[in-house]
Protein backbone atom coordinates (compact mmCIF):
# COMPACT_ATOMS: atom_id res chain seq x y z
CA UNK A 1 0.00 0.00 0.00
CA UNK A 2 1.25 3.35 -1.13
CA UNK A 3 1.97 5.79 2.15
CA UNK A 4 0.25 9.04 2.04
CA UNK A 5 1.98 12.40 1.59
CA UNK A 6 3.14 14.41 4.96
CA UNK A 7 1.41 17.26 4.29
CA UNK A 8 1.95 20.55 6.46
CA UNK A 9 0.63 24.00 6.34
CA UNK A 10 1.51 26.47 8.69
CA UNK A 11 0.38 30.45 8.78
CA UNK A 12 3.46 32.63 8.83
CA UNK A 13 4.16 36.14 9.22
CA UNK A 14 2.37 39.27 9.88
CA UNK A 15 0.32 38.56 6.68
CA UNK A 16 -0.19 35.07 7.34
CA UNK A 17 1.01 33.37 4.39
CA UNK A 18 -0.29 29.71 4.13
CA UNK A 19 3.20 27.51 3.82
CA UNK A 20 3.51 24.01 3.35
CA UNK A 21 6.00 21.68 3.42
CA UNK A 22 5.42 18.25 2.25
CA UNK A 23 7.06 14.89 2.61
CA UNK A 24 7.66 11.49 1.02
CA UNK A 25 7.35 9.31 4.52
CA UNK A 26 9.67 6.82 2.52
CA UNK A 27 12.57 8.82 1.31
CA UNK A 28 11.77 11.65 3.63
CA UNK A 29 12.60 14.11 1.09
CA UNK A 30 10.78 17.32 1.25
CA UNK A 31 9.52 20.73 -0.67
CA UNK A 32 8.69 23.86 0.93
CA UNK A 33 6.24 26.15 -0.91
CA UNK A 34 6.07 29.71 0.24
CA UNK A 35 8.37 29.92 3.01
CA UNK A 36 7.62 33.80 4.00
CA UNK A 37 8.47 33.98 7.55
CA UNK A 38 8.80 32.32 10.80
CA UNK A 39 11.69 29.67 9.47
CA UNK A 40 12.60 28.15 12.83
CA UNK A 41 8.77 26.76 12.41
CA UNK A 42 9.08 25.35 8.97
CA UNK A 43 12.67 23.34 10.48
CA UNK A 44 11.09 22.15 13.46
CA UNK A 45 8.51 20.94 11.06
CA UNK A 46 11.27 19.17 8.90
CA UNK A 47 12.89 17.99 12.08
CA UNK A 48 9.89 16.27 13.47
CA UNK A 49 9.52 14.10 10.14
CA UNK A 50 13.26 13.82 9.56
CA UNK A 51 12.94 15.40 6.39
CA UNK A 52 15.79 16.42 3.78
CA UNK A 53 14.69 19.49 2.02
CA UNK A 54 15.49 18.95 -1.77
CA UNK A 55 13.80 22.35 -3.18
CA UNK A 56 12.20 25.64 -2.02
CA UNK A 57 9.49 26.93 -4.34
CA UNK A 58 7.91 30.39 -4.52
CA UNK A 59 4.57 30.89 -5.62
CA UNK A 60 5.18 34.36 -6.29
CA UNK A 61 7.54 37.18 -5.14
CA UNK A 62 5.68 39.06 -2.74
CA UNK A 63 7.36 39.69 0.18
CA UNK A 64 5.31 37.53 2.70
CA UNK A 65 5.86 34.84 0.26
CA UNK A 66 9.43 35.27 -0.12
CA UNK A 67 10.53 36.36 3.32
CA UNK A 68 12.17 33.39 4.61
CA UNK A 69 13.67 32.26 1.28
CA UNK A 70 17.32 33.63 2.21
CA UNK A 71 17.48 32.50 5.70
CA UNK A 72 16.01 28.57 4.70
CA UNK A 73 18.37 28.07 1.83
CA UNK A 74 21.24 29.12 4.02
CA UNK A 75 19.86 26.47 6.97
CA UNK A 76 19.40 23.39 4.16
CA UNK A 77 21.12 24.25 0.97
CA UNK A 78 18.01 23.25 -1.00
CA UNK A 79 17.49 25.24 -4.32
CA UNK A 80 15.57 28.34 -4.58
CA UNK A 81 12.74 28.36 -7.22
CA UNK A 82 10.32 30.67 -8.88
CA UNK A 83 9.28 31.61 -12.25
CA UNK A 84 11.45 34.02 -13.76
CA UNK A 85 8.67 36.47 -14.57
CA UNK A 86 8.91 37.20 -10.69
CA UNK A 87 12.62 38.25 -10.79
CA UNK A 88 12.35 41.99 -11.15
CA UNK A 89 9.51 41.66 -8.26
CA UNK A 90 12.15 40.08 -6.22
CA UNK A 91 14.64 42.47 -6.78
CA UNK A 92 12.75 45.36 -5.63
CA UNK A 93 12.13 43.56 -2.07
CA UNK A 94 13.44 46.96 -0.16
CA UNK A 95 10.63 48.74 -1.56
CA UNK A 96 8.06 46.03 -0.81
CA UNK A 97 9.12 46.16 2.40
CA UNK A 98 9.25 49.77 3.00
CA UNK A 99 5.89 49.72 1.43
CA UNK A 100 4.11 47.37 4.29
CA UNK A 101 6.58 49.29 7.25
CA UNK A 102 9.00 46.47 7.91
CA UNK A 103 12.76 45.70 7.81
CA UNK A 104 13.61 44.03 4.64
CA UNK A 105 14.59 40.42 4.53
CA UNK A 106 17.35 39.52 3.87
CA UNK A 107 17.48 38.13 -0.27
CA UNK A 108 19.28 35.02 -1.58
CA UNK A 109 20.66 34.61 -5.11
CA UNK A 110 17.91 32.67 -7.44
CA UNK A 111 19.61 30.74 -10.31
CA UNK A 112 16.62 28.22 -10.57
CA UNK A 113 13.82 29.32 -12.67
CA UNK A 114 9.93 26.89 -13.22
CA UNK A 115 8.27 27.17 -16.05
CA UNK A 116 4.86 25.96 -17.01
CA UNK A 117 4.83 22.33 -17.62
CA UNK A 118 7.97 21.87 -15.27
CA UNK A 119 7.67 18.95 -12.56
CA UNK A 120 8.90 19.38 -9.12
CA UNK A 121 9.40 16.18 -7.29
CA UNK A 122 10.82 14.99 -3.85
CA UNK A 123 10.99 10.99 -3.58
CA UNK A 124 8.29 9.54 -4.93
CA UNK A 125 6.14 12.68 -5.16
CA UNK A 126 5.60 15.57 -8.08
CA UNK A 127 3.83 18.62 -8.49
CA UNK A 128 3.45 19.74 -11.84
CA UNK A 129 3.64 23.61 -12.31
CA UNK A 130 0.57 25.79 -13.74
CA UNK A 131 1.86 29.84 -14.83
CA UNK A 132 -1.38 31.44 -13.16
CA UNK A 133 -0.20 34.98 -13.91
CA UNK A 134 -2.42 37.21 -13.28
CA UNK A 135 -2.00 38.60 -9.12
CA UNK A 136 2.01 39.29 -10.53
CA UNK A 137 3.66 38.54 -13.78
CA UNK A 138 5.42 35.35 -12.53
CA UNK A 139 2.55 33.52 -10.35
CA UNK A 140 2.79 29.81 -10.27
CA UNK A 141 0.21 26.77 -8.93
CA UNK A 142 1.09 23.86 -7.98
CA UNK A 143 -0.83 20.61 -8.90
CA UNK A 144 -0.15 17.21 -7.37
CA UNK A 145 -2.48 15.15 -9.54
CA UNK A 146 -3.92 11.84 -7.94
CA UNK A 147 -2.32 8.75 -9.52
CA UNK A 148 0.13 11.12 -11.41
CA UNK A 149 2.76 11.96 -9.00
CA UNK A 150 5.08 8.82 -9.40
CA UNK A 151 5.28 6.86 -12.76
CA UNK A 152 3.03 9.39 -14.85
CA UNK A 153 5.19 12.38 -14.10
CA UNK A 154 8.28 10.10 -14.40
CA UNK A 155 7.46 8.90 -17.90
CA UNK A 156 6.21 12.03 -18.98
CA UNK A 157 8.05 15.07 -17.96
CA UNK A 158 10.64 14.98 -21.31
CA UNK A 159 13.11 17.01 -19.93
CA UNK A 160 11.36 19.32 -17.66
CA UNK A 161 12.24 17.43 -14.63
CA UNK A 162 13.44 19.64 -11.78
CA UNK A 163 15.17 18.35 -8.57
CA UNK A 164 15.34 16.09 -7.15
CA UNK A 165 13.57 12.29 -7.54
CA UNK A 166 15.06 9.16 -9.57
CA UNK A 167 12.41 6.84 -11.54
CA UNK A 168 13.47 4.18 -8.80
CA UNK A 169 11.62 6.60 -6.38
CA UNK A 170 8.38 6.95 -8.33
CA UNK A 171 6.18 4.23 -6.49
CA UNK A 172 3.41 6.43 -4.60
CA UNK A 173 0.16 7.49 -5.81
CA UNK A 174 -1.76 10.03 -4.26
CA UNK A 175 -5.12 9.41 -3.16
CA UNK A 176 -7.63 11.24 -4.02
CA UNK A 177 -8.43 14.03 -4.58
CA UNK A 178 -5.73 15.87 -6.07
CA UNK A 179 -4.34 18.96 -4.35
CA UNK A 180 -3.63 22.84 -5.92
CA UNK A 181 -1.11 24.75 -4.34
CA UNK A 182 -2.73 28.04 -5.76
CA UNK A 183 -0.41 30.75 -4.01
CA UNK A 184 -2.42 33.98 -4.34
CA UNK A 185 -4.61 33.38 -7.62
CA UNK A 186 -7.55 31.67 -6.08
CA UNK A 187 -8.95 31.94 -2.58
CA UNK A 188 -12.00 30.63 -0.94
CA UNK A 189 -15.07 32.88 -2.44
CA UNK A 190 -11.94 35.20 -3.61
CA UNK A 191 -8.92 36.44 -6.07
CA UNK A 192 -6.13 37.58 -5.92
CA UNK A 193 -5.81 41.66 -5.76
CA UNK A 194 -4.38 42.58 -8.87
CA UNK A 195 -4.11 46.54 -8.23
CA UNK A 196 -0.40 46.08 -7.48
CA UNK A 197 2.98 46.13 -9.84
CA UNK A 198 2.28 43.99 -12.71
CA UNK A 199 -0.87 42.73 -11.42
CA UNK A 200 -3.95 42.29 -14.35
CA UNK A 201 -7.54 41.29 -13.81
CA UNK A 202 -8.28 40.23 -17.28
CA UNK A 203 -4.88 37.54 -16.90
CA UNK A 204 -6.07 36.00 -13.50
CA UNK A 205 -9.45 35.68 -14.72
CA UNK A 206 -8.63 34.16 -18.09
CA UNK A 207 -5.46 32.47 -15.59
CA UNK A 208 -8.35 30.17 -13.13
CA UNK A 209 -10.79 29.62 -16.02
CA UNK A 210 -8.05 28.12 -18.33
CA UNK A 211 -5.83 26.48 -15.73
CA UNK A 212 -7.63 25.85 -12.44
CA UNK A 213 -11.18 25.80 -13.42
CA UNK A 214 -10.34 22.99 -15.89
CA UNK A 215 -9.03 20.57 -13.08
CA UNK A 216 -11.56 18.17 -11.45
CA UNK A 217 -13.80 19.65 -9.36
CA UNK A 218 -13.18 17.59 -6.26
CA UNK A 219 -9.30 19.04 -5.97
CA UNK A 220 -8.55 20.49 -2.88
CA UNK A 221 -7.34 23.76 -3.10
CA UNK A 222 -4.61 25.53 -0.97
CA UNK A 223 -4.53 29.41 -1.14
CA UNK A 224 -2.34 31.29 -0.06
CA UNK A 225 -4.00 33.01 2.75
CA UNK A 226 -7.19 31.36 4.30
CA UNK A 227 -9.07 28.49 5.02
CA UNK A 228 -8.71 25.77 1.98
CA UNK A 229 -11.85 25.05 -0.58
CA UNK A 230 -12.37 22.89 -3.95
CA UNK A 231 -12.61 23.39 -7.21
CA UNK A 232 -16.33 22.93 -7.98
CA UNK A 233 -17.03 25.22 -4.91
CA UNK A 234 -15.34 28.20 -6.78
CA UNK A 235 -16.79 27.43 -10.11
CA UNK A 236 -20.50 27.29 -8.58
CA UNK A 237 -20.13 30.09 -5.59
CA UNK A 238 -16.80 32.68 -6.72
CA UNK A 239 -18.43 35.66 -7.08
CA UNK A 240 -15.28 36.64 -9.22
CA UNK A 241 -15.68 33.65 -11.46
CA UNK A 242 -19.66 34.11 -12.21
CA UNK A 243 -20.65 33.88 -15.91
Amino acid sequence: MAEKLIHEVIPVGMLQCNCSILGDPVTREAIVVDPGDDVGRILEILRKHQLKLRAIVSTHTHIDHVGGLAELHRATGAPVMIHEADMELYKHLDIQAKWLGVPTPAMTRIEDFVKEGDAVRWGGFAARVLHTPGHTPGSISLIIEPGAAGTALTEGAQGNDRPQGRASDARHVVAEPGLLLAGDTLFQRSIGRTDLWGGSMPLILKSIREKLFVLPEETIVFPGHGDTTTIGAEREQNPFLRQ
